[in-house]
């Protein structure tokens, strides 16, 4: 008999609520630098506006990319068999990879030469580092959403039968800029609340209409996964507690599929309710100059947005679209009753830690960045 505390599907269910607050955790934080990476060319004109801008995340971002680590090895340990989505993606991360790269080495090499296309290469370095996650990512929920061309053989190999350009899908691309457009309002207001002038001036700008744009682009995005997009239902009994197994069940192609979860659990309509509300608030939070309550409602937005992708999945981790029965849910492509323990343990132990450590930096960090300010700052970018 099993000594472990909670039994096999509890686990699953924290590991799968987990993960989404990791990717969360990573989009509200790791979003403020890459939505002020891909404003910088726009909202700053002259070099020391763009310093500024760069100071303004210099100092916090690498204890952002904690939720990005955190998010990605969650996956590969509580989902293993969730690996395979990498068989097809790899270019697609390759290409997040080399992007994410451009922005420590432009913030520590855009101040080595006092030349102004020296610096602006590097600005449009910072640009493409903050735009480019942010639309593949997004990109990549959408393909989620569709399928991924995929299946298992009876040992449970993967083969891959897509290829990088079947990812750029019109779904897709509309979830990619869902992605960027919530993104660059995460970073508008970021620099709303930490700038002063006609850097705040220009940001409040582009994230207003970041932010309408993305009301507009995330209803229609629910109107076509509602109306226009099959999703997928499993149509077997599953035994929540048992073993890895993901060819162990039916799956069928459903128009309308995705919306199913809403009607039989109700409260799950507070995800879009969440993800329209805390646009709206963040915009009008924008318009009338108020600092805190306007990155709340942003961050709200945020995981209302992306908790609606999770819900409407549910229990699905990555459905095939080549063979559906091969679509991995979180019910057979965990990891083991006893890895899972132990994997919760360590997060009730290092995740605290980390929160405390993040509110303490950025307790310390608080405050307007100006002119001014970097002239008495020798360590500023």
């Amino acid at each position: 008999m099993s000594t472990i505390p909670l039994d096999y599907e509890t686990l699953r269910l924290i590991w799968w609520a987990l993960l989404g607050i990791l990717l969360i955790g990573f989009a509200v934080m790791g979003g403020r630098d890459l939505g002020v990476g891909t404003l910088l060319p726009f909202v700053a004109r002259t070099d020391a506006e763009r310093r500024v801008l760069i100071n303004v995340i210099g100092p916090t971002w690498e204890g952002n990319q904690v939720w990005l680590v955190l998010g990605g090895g969650a996956i590969f340990a509580a989902f293993p068999l969730y690996a395979v989505s990498f068989s097809g993606f790899y270019l697609a991360m390759i290409v997040i990879l080399l992007a994410l790269i451009l922005r420590p080495v432009g913030f520590k090499f855009r101040g080595k030469v006092a030349d102004t296309r020296w610096r602006s290469a590097w600005d449009w370095a910072l640009f493409v580092g903050g735009f480019v996650p942010s639309l593949i990512m997004g990109v990549a929920v959408g393909n989620v959403l569709l399928g991924a061309p995929f299946y298992l053989d009876d040992t449970l190999r993967a083969f891959y039968t897509g290829n990088f350009f079947q990812l750029l899908m019109p779904f897709a691309l509309l979830a990619g800029l869902v992605s960027v457009g919530m993104i660059v309002l995460q970073g508008a207001v970021l620099i709303t609340g930490r700038t002063t002038g006609v850097l705040a001036d220009r940001a409040r700008t582009y994230g207003t209409w970041a932010g309408l744009a993305t009301i507009v682009l995330f209803a229609l995005g629910g109107v076509w996964v509602a109306f226009g997009m099959d999703g997928y239902a499993i149509t077997s009994i599953v035994d929540t507690n048992g073993a890895i197994n993901p060819l162990g069940k039916t799956v069928a192609l459903v128009p309308g599929g995705w919306m199913t979860n809403y009607g039989l659990y109700p409260w799950m309509i507070a995800a879009p309710v969440l993800g329209f509300v805390g646009l709206v608030a963040a915009v009008l939070g924008l318009q009338a100059r108020l600092r805190i309550p306007t990155l709340v409602a942003s961050s709200m937005a945020i995981f209302g947005i992306i908790s609606t992708a999770g819900l409407s999945l549910f229990p699905f981790l990555l459905p095939s679209s080549t063979v559906p029965e091969s679509g991995l849910t979180l019910w057979d492509a965990s990891s083991s009753h006893l890895t899972l323990f132990i994997m919760l343990l360590a997060t009730v132990i290092f995740l605290p830690i980390i929160l405390a450590y993040t509110a303490w930096v950025f307790r310390v960090m608080r405050g307007d960045v100006t002119t001014r300010s970097l002239e008495k700052n020798p360590n500023a970018y």
